[in-house]
């Protein structure tokens, strides 16, 4: 699925300056100007993904296994996209509903196969409400967390970072702001990892 342009968001203090993408005749992408990371004594890793996407169902695993051996200055961080999209934007509200909750590891699994699977519509409160019970330990908390203002900034907050960074496709990978890869730049999910260790190595000694 593409990205969405011209959408207009309400009530973000931050805007994110535009960046442009520059083929480098390599498996990865330049973004210019390279984008700011919320910790920058990090190396921030970005992984744009969908529960719609099965590309990201089948990178899902590798990807899970891959982030729990990263250095101590590298920070991972998942970003739903929307594209201003009400399905995606719906999806998005629940993997960070699950986030906030603590129950996004058991669910995520679940979600990918009611989504991809069965087709069940989980982009509305109701929906949510209705296939989460049974599933979390307190479903009433968790769609609380849902439907909350703060989740809804998050996604929206998600939209924006993803249209700074020009995202056109999932899954992608973004590292330290400036380089993106995925799939159709490296040939397979487990090559865009291998991509991904050069290029944290590569803002490492960039940074000195």
């Amino acid at each position: 699925m593409n990205r969405r342009d011209a959408l207009k968001l309400a009530g973000l203090a931050l805007a994110l300056p535009a960046a442009s993408v520059v083929q480098a005749n390599e498996p990865f992408q330049i973004i210019e100007p390279a984008q700011k990371a919320d910790d920058p004594s990090k190396i921030e890793v970005l992984e744009f993904f969908h529960y719609g996407c099965p590309h990201c169902r089948d990178f899902h695993p590798l990807i899970t296994a891959w982030k729990k051996k990263l250095p101590a200055d590298v920070a991972f961080r998942a970003v739903p996209a929307v594209w201003n999209n009400a399905q995606l934007s719906g999806l998005a509200r629940l993997f960070y509903a699950a986030q906030i909750t603590g129950d996004l590891a058991a669910l995520e699994p679940a979600i990918f196969a009611a989504v991809q699977d069965d087709k069940r519509p989980l982009f509305n409160e109701q929906q949510v409400s209705e296939w989460v019970a049974g599933k979390v330990g307190d479903a009433a908390k968790f769609v609380e967390t849902y439907k909350s203002f703060g989740v809804g900034s998050m996604v929206q907050r998600a939209d924006q970072l993803a249209r700074a960074l020009k995202i056109q496709g999932v899954p992608s990978m973004v590292v330290g702001g400036r380089y993106l890869t995925s799939a159709s730049l490296t040939g397979s999910h487990e090559n865009t990892l291998k991509v991904a260790d050069e290029l944290i190595a590569r803002v490492r000694k960039e940074r000195g």
